[in-house]
This record gives structure tokens, sequence and C-alpha cells, in this order.
């Protein structure tokens, strides 16, 4: 008798939209707005570990990142502000690992989660490959949120965050005094926050 094949391992999410998310395949079909700010508001940096009521959600720092990457370039046209918003969205479904945890799994995770960004990028009209400059923009904001967040909330201290995270060089003094006090989003905020923004971007590049 011929043993049986072993069924392959489950590698789909369900999402609360009803969608089913093949990770290692991601359709951008199966991609939802509501699912993406659902994810992301519930899942938090730093693993959780920040001053505050609330954790800091990667939806918030997904704004944080959208608005310092608008204050870099106030002519960024919309999309790339859309890109910016978006740029931790594999994370509504992979979580949040931090960079030391991302260095010792290796490339396979970063591999997993240019895929699904990829995904990302075709379902709202974006092309799965940033330009470079965009890209390169996209990190300095990212690294930029970094250092507000890990000296306001993570326990870092300035030099300690300045060899890891970059300056908050560039912006205007109204934005500063924004990012200069964070104070963490309850989840239900922080989601509708990441959508009505979303909502804005995309209304406004079509016009």
């Amino acid at each position: 008798m011929t043993p049986r094949k072993k069924a392959p391992p489950r590698a789909w999410q369900r999402m609360l939209s009803g969608r089913r998310l093949d990770l290692l395949d991601p359709s951008p079909m199966d991609i939802e707005l509501e699912d993406i700010a659902h994810g992301l508001a519930r899942v938090a940096r730093w693993n959780g570990q920040t001053t505050g009521d609330h954790a800091l959600s990667v939806a918030q720092h997904s704004l944080l990142v959208e608005q310092i990457a608008s204050e870099l370039r106030s002519d960024l046209p919309d999309r790339w502000r859309l890109a910016a918003l978006v740029h931790d969205a594999p994370e509504y479904v992979v979580g949040d690992l931090i960079t030391p945890f991302k260095a010792a799994v290796g490339l396979n995770y970063r591999e997993l989660e240019d895929r699904l960004l990829q995904a990302v990028h075709i379902r709202f009209g974006l092309p799965g490959e940033l330009p470079k400059a965009i890209s390169t923009l996209v990190k300095r904001a990212d690294k930029m949120a970094a250092y507000m967040e890990a000296t306001q909330l993570a326990g870092f201290s300035d030099s300690e965050a300045r060899r890891f995270f970059t300056l908050p060089r560039g912006l205007g003094e109204h934005a500063l005094r924004k990012l200069r006090k964070i104070v963490p989003m309850p989840v239900t905020e922080a989601q509708i926050h990441f959508i009505n923004r979303f909502e804005e971007l995309i209304d406004q590049d079509k016009n």
C-alpha cells in the first residue's frame, strides 16, 4: 500500500474581511485596506517595550513616517506619500520583528516581506518596486521616526539612538514640535487615523 503523502503545511491566513492570503504567493486581489489597518493597529512597535498606557502601534508609526517623508519633500506626489504610509504593511500579516531578530532570521524573512509589500503596492496602484529615490526617502523617514520613538518611548539615550537611527534633520519647526511629543494611540484610534489618511491620499492622487 502506497503511503499517503503528507499535506503541505498551511501557508495562508484568513482575514476578517473573509480573504484568504497566501503568505508564500500573495495575490494583490486578497489584500484589503481594512485588514491592513486592523492588523497594523494591533501590532506593537519595539515588541511592546514602550512607555505609556497604550502600545505604539505600527499603524501610528506608519503615519509618522508618512508625515516625516512629506516634510522632507514638500513637493512629494501623493502616490509616494501613500508608499510611505504602507511601507510596513506586510507586518499586518507577519508582525513587527525587531531589526536584530530580522538579521538573525536571515534573507528568507526579508524575501517574504518583500513579496507581501509588492502585492500591497500592486493592489493600490503603486509599482511593485519603488523608484530608488523614493525608497531611500522612505527609509530615511523611517529611521527618523525610529529615533524619535526610541528616545521618547523605548528607553534609548540620545547617544545610543544616534548610533542606530537617523537624527530628524531637515524638518520644519512645526513638524518637530509635533514629533517631540509622541503619544501612543488606542488601537481603534490608530486604525481609524490610518484608514482616513490612506483614503485622503488615494482621493488626492486621483484628482
